[in-house]
């Protein structure tokens, strides 16, 4: 048996704002890092020794593994970094309030924005200083390929190429690995391992630093998947990210 966890990051700042964050390089808040310490400590007495692991290059997540890792004594491991693993792209509604731009156009259209698979906002203006051809961490990344903006469709495009060349080619040679991301790329690929439709994905909402675990056989066949943690507790997390799009 070989396993992949996936694990949204801790509560950021932004989080915690109730505000639209997308690529914006946000830090996490003291509860963020409480939590991530709290997932790490859950895997470990779970018995889980990662062999390497995987993340995006935003703060939030970066920082998260290494708050897990570190309560898990498995500071030492390979870690790669890489943009794929971003988090979905919010155009010009990064920085925004999410309850008060569902007052603004309505809780329908911003559900759209947050949760349907192949609406995207606005997106930035070449020359706006969010980006992501402005920030040095992209450099190496082709201007064509740094998007604007992005729908969920668009965030599976970019994510999937980096899980099926890297991350799960990296489970043959391993027994565990841990992949530390972003609520969408991550949902992007539990889409993909689940064969989730297009409308149903829709309702998957993923909250902050919580193990989920996926079990594959040696072929590196899904088998099945489960949440670490108390499911009542786990579930109200999840309507709480649910209701952060909501105008009341």
């Amino acid at each position: 048996m070989k396993r992949i966890v996936l694990l949204r990051h801790g509560e950021s700042q932004w989080n915690k704002e109730n505000r639209f964050t997308g690529w914006t390089d946000v830090d996490l808040t003291e509860a963020g890092i409480a939590e991530a310490a709290a997932a790490g400590r859950l895997m470990l007495t779970e018995g889980l020794k990662f062999d390497r692991a995987f993340t995006s290059v935003l703060k939030r997540a970066v920082k998260t593994l290494d708050v897990a890792l570190d309560n898990m004594n498995l500071d030492w491991i390979p870690v790669a970094k890489n943009w794929r693993l971003n988090e979905k792209h919010y155009g010009v509604l990064q920085g925004l309030n999410k309850r008060e731009t569902a007052e603004k156009y309505g809780d329908a259209q911003v559900y759209q924005w947050r949760r349907s698979y192949d609406v995207a906002p606005a997106p930035l203006a070449d020359d706006d200083p969010r980006n992501p051809r402005f920030d040095p961490r992209y450099r190496d990344v082709p201007q064509s390929m740094l998007p604007r903006t992005e729908s969920l469709r668009d965030t599976v495009d970019r994510t999937l190429p980096y899980w099926n060349c890297e991350i799960l080619p990296a489970l043959a040679r391993c027994a565990d690995i841990l992949v530390v991301a972003h609520g969408n790329s991550l949902r992007g690929i539990v889409k993909h391992i689940k064969g989730i439709s297009d409308a149903e994905i829709a309702t998957l909402n993923l909250p902050t630093a919580t193990p989920w675990v996926f079990e594959f056989d040696d072929r590196l066949n899904y088998v099945k998947d489960y949440f670490l943690g108390d499911p009542a507790e786990i579930a109200r997390r999840m309507q709480a990210v649910a209701a952060q799009g909501k105008s009341s």
